[in-house]
């Protein structure tokens, strides 16, 4: 299931995009839900928030150690850990999803717009999406002793 959560990842991030994309102008801002929700298409060429903005070569190589690693790491995951390897696989997933518009136009196509905090995409939810189920897993999944002899 690892490297079906990175694929299917990867495809619904690009297939959200390109509908944008094709279906909106740069700037455009459709509302779905009035003061709340909108599709705003922006291009980001920046990290979180436009940190480190036209920084391409570092986003490149962060991901690509970072991708690196988790598939040469993950076979020594225990299968148990389901939560650990699936929060792995949509944190690489939404990063090769970024990775992708940064190779393909130097920036990322972003979208989802809550009014109330910076334009965001699919990737983004899927590495943050992940990274809550690797703090959940680290917090909660790490005492493999049978819940009698941890005393709950």
């Amino acid at each position: 299931m690892f490297f079906v959560v990175i694929i299917l990842t990867l495809l619904l991030d690009q297939v959200s995009k390109a509908m944008v994309q094709m279906l909106m102008y740069h700037g455009e801002s459709i509302t779905l839900v009035p003061h709340v929700f909108n599709l705003t298409y922006i291009l980001n060429p920046g990290a979180a928030f436009g940190l480190l903005a036209y920084q391409t070569s570092l986003f490149v190589a962060v991901t690509v150690i970072l991708t690196a690693g988790v598939l040469f790491g993950y076979k020594k995951l225990p299968m148990e850990r389901y939560l650990l390897r699936y929060g792995l696989g949509l944190i690489v997933g939404g990063a090769l999803g970024n990775l992708v518009d940064r190779l393909r136009y130097g920036f990322v196509v972003d979208f989802l717009d809550f009014r109330m905090w910076p334009v965001f995409n699919l990737a983004d939810m899927a590495i943050v999406t992940g990274a809550c189920l690797l703090v959940w897993d680290l917090l909660n999944g790490n005492d493999q002793r049978p819940k009698k002899e941890r005393g709950i």
